[in-house]
Parts: structure tokens; sequence; C-alpha cells
């Protein structure tokens, strides 16, 4: 097969949890304002955690509001802490079950199968069982013959199970899957990787929109320079740190590899306060914040994306 060097277009999905919201309610804007249908501009859509749970459903047809409105009516159950009891929990078991985000996944998604997906997609995992990466892919490639049959919501379960917060994920194959966020939270290398191995797109071709729950305004405190476990493990400092550098790292990989022209990051700078997985209090705020951000990209969203239409997807059968 040779080069696809055919304008390739790449939008993709960071995880955050509840922020997911923000990304929903940034397309929702995006669809409104500019009289589109998202979705119609992009020929592959990789998603991760939350991220993944967006991606899933927009290949399943779902348009952005209703994924807005997924949000703010399953988020409140999904991370119920009633008296902060499982906060408590968290120091010696998973903060939440897993009981009222697979109701919630299977209210929105019901056993459609990943497959039935009408966008080229990817969804990152990891495998705890291999200790391996491990990505869902719809059959957008001869050898793609296993993930399509997968029901929609397991995918979706299995890329949000994030340590510490859910139980890893056992539906898939009794596979022990957890959130693909610990080494691709922000997917747009998995994205580009895909397009150009898999898919044999000529990297020239390739755009990517790349859409953030956005990031803290912090400091790093001076006890870390010779901080132990117990410095680093405070205020979850090794995990803050690890994610926002595997973040910087895959934006500064893809500018360098498609150019500046060609990458749309959105990811604002919010207080390091707002940066929680399960911070339910903060979706009006997230909602406004997506309001006000977009009518700032908008402009580059139009110029970058609007003017390519994707051809159909025809999955290998």
């Amino acid at each position: 097969m040779g080069k696809i060097d055919k304008p390739f277009q790449i939008l993709s999905l960071d995880g955050g949890g509840i922020r997911g919201l923000f990304s929903a309610a940034i397309l929702s804007h995006i669809e409104e304002d500019l009289k589109t249908k998202i979705t119609d501009h992009f020929d592959l859509i990789v998603g991760t955690s939350t991220g993944g749970i967006i991606a899933i459903g927009l290949g399943l047809g779902l348009k952005p509001p209703e994924l807005v409105d997924f949000y703010l009516q399953h988020c409140s159950e999904i991370f119920r802490n009633p008296f902060r009891v499982r906060s408590a929990l968290h120091w010696i078991g998973s903060k939440y079950p897993s009981t009222f985000l697979t109701a919630a996944l299977k209210s929105v998604f019901g056993e459609r199968l990943f497959g039935e997906s009408k966008k080229r997609l990817v969804i990152p995992a990891y495998n705890l069982s291999d200790d391996d990466v491990y990505l869902f892919k719809t059959p957008h490639a001869e050898h793609l013959r296993r993930d399509y049959r997968v029901p929609a919501w397991q995918v979706a379960l299995a890329t949000t199970a994030a340590p510490t917060f859910f139980p890893a994920c056992r539906e898939v194959d009794s596979l022990r899957l957890v959130d693909g966020g610990i080494w691709a939270n922000n997917p747009s290398m998995v994205g580009l990787a895909e397009a150009v191995g898999t898919l044999k797109v000529d990297i020239n071709a390739v755009k990517i929109l790349s859409i953030g729950t956005y990031d803290s305004v912090t400091s790093r405190s001076p006890r870390l320079d010779r901080g132990g476990k117990l410095s680093w493990a405070r205020g979850s400092a090794i995990v803050d740190v690890l994610m926002r550098a595997q973040s910087i790292g895959v934006n500064k990989q893809i500018q360098f590899l498609v150019g500046s022209d060609s990458f749309l990051r959105i990811d604002p700078r919010v207080p390091a306060a707002d940066i929680t997985l399960d911070l339910t209090c903060k979706t009006e705020e997230l909602i406004a914040r997506a309001a006000n951000h977009s009518r700032g990209h908008m402009p580059h969203v139009k110029r970058m994306f609007c003017g390519h239409t994707a051809a159909p997807y025809e999955p290998h059968s």
C-alpha cells in the first residue's frame, strides 16, 4: 500500500474525569457556531479515558450536546461521595465502585458494538496482565479483526478505569485493563502513529485538533528537590508531574513532526484546585469555561479544519 498524501485530520481528546464535560461542551459550541457537524471533518478520532467516552459517542453518532447531557445526568452518581466516606476509603481501595459508571455507559451506548462506529477510532487502555499498552481499534485495517466485536460500553469502561479511583476492568477477555491515561492521557501521538504507521498516511498530510481538559497553574514545592517517597506522594505530586510532563512531551513532539501550522491544542490554564477527576460541583464552571475558550479558538478551528470533509469510513469486514 502506497502513502496516502491527501489531507487526513485527527481529533484527539484527553482524559480528565468529570472535566470531559469541558471537551464535550467545546465541541458543542464548535458545531453550533460554525453550523457544522464536527465528525464530518475528521478521518480518525482518538480518545483516552473520559475522552474515550466522547470519542466512542461521536463514532456511534451521538451529538456533542448529547454528550454534555451525559455528564450532567450521570456525574453526580458516578462520583457519589456521601459525607466524604469514599475519600477516606481511597487510602485502602478504589475510591468508587464501577457499578454506577457501568450503568451510565450502558445507558448511553446500550449493547451497540465498538465496531458499529461510523468513524475510525483508537482508544488507549493499559493491560496489567501483560504489563503493556493496549489499544482498542475499529476495523480500519485488514489485520484489525477482534475489537469490533466488543460492546462499546466495555471499551469505555476499560479506558476510564483510573487506578485508585475505579477497579480494573475485567469485562474484555478477563484481562486486567486500566485507564489509558497512565501512558497516553494526551493521545495525539497515538493518533499520529496510527495514521502514519497503520493507515500509511503521509505525515505532511496530517492535521491534528487536540482538546485537553485544561492545565493547572501551579508551582513545584522546593521539598521535591531532595524529597523522598513521602514528599512526592504528598498532594499526588508525582502523579501530577508525570501526567503533565507526558502531555507536554507529546505536544512538543507533535509540533516537531507535523509543524505548528498543522496542530492546534485547546488546553487553557486554570487554578490547580480545579484539576481533579471527580469535582462534580464544578459542572457549571466547566461549561462556562468551554463557552469562553471556544470563542477564541473558533476562527482557528474553522481555518485549519473545516475546509476538509473526511471521506466515508468503510470498515474491513
